[in-house]
């Protein structure tokens, strides 16, 4: 079996569902231009464009929100929240909206979308971008939450993407 890194394996993964289903994009800080401060997307852009790869304000609720929309009107959207720190600033879009939104539309919406981030970067990031909040997502009913401890295969990513 072929030996990957995580960041190889989430890129070739986005990559792979990119082709396949052209309502799938990423938004986030640094997300196009940049591939992010670890390099986990790069050469997305150069793929499929800035309309579908696209770099956001700093904003992690705004980010979220408009993933959020999207996703209600039938998009796939992939939201990148640059550090797992910050999720917290979107945890009212994805426990009170994007987690609700079937119930609250008596079952006519829905809200497919993935969150990915970074936890325990060890960049010298200082100390708002290093720890690792995982309990809190993983309360929060109607919401996956997967934490992988190894590099997976790409093709395990995959799967995880057409949750």
């Amino acid at each position: 079996m072929r030996e990957i890194t995580f960041g190889q394996a989430i890129r070739e993964a986005l990559a792979e569902e990119m082709r396949r289903d052209p309502g799938i994009f990423i938004i986030g800080e640094d997300v196009a231009e940049a591939g992010t401060p670890f390099k986990v997307l790069s050469g997305l852009v150069e793929e499929f464009g800035p309309a579908r790869v696209i770099d956001s304000p700093i904003s992690e609720a705004g980010i979220t929100g408009l993933g959020v929309g999207a996703a209600m009107t039938g998009m796939r959207p992939v939201v990148d929240i640059m550090f797992g720190d910050f999720i917290g600033l979107a945890m009212d879009q994805i426990a009170n909206q994007a987690a609700k939104v079937h119930y609250m539309s008596g079952g006519k919406l829905k809200a497919p979308l993935v969150v990915r981030t970074t936890l325990g970067a060890t960049r010298r990031s200082a100390a708002q971008k290093i720890k690792c909040c995982t309990s809190s997502r993983a309360l929060c009913r109607k919401v996956s939450t997967l934490f992988p401890l190894e590099s997976p295969t790409s093709n395990v990513l995959v799967e995880i993407f057409r949750l």
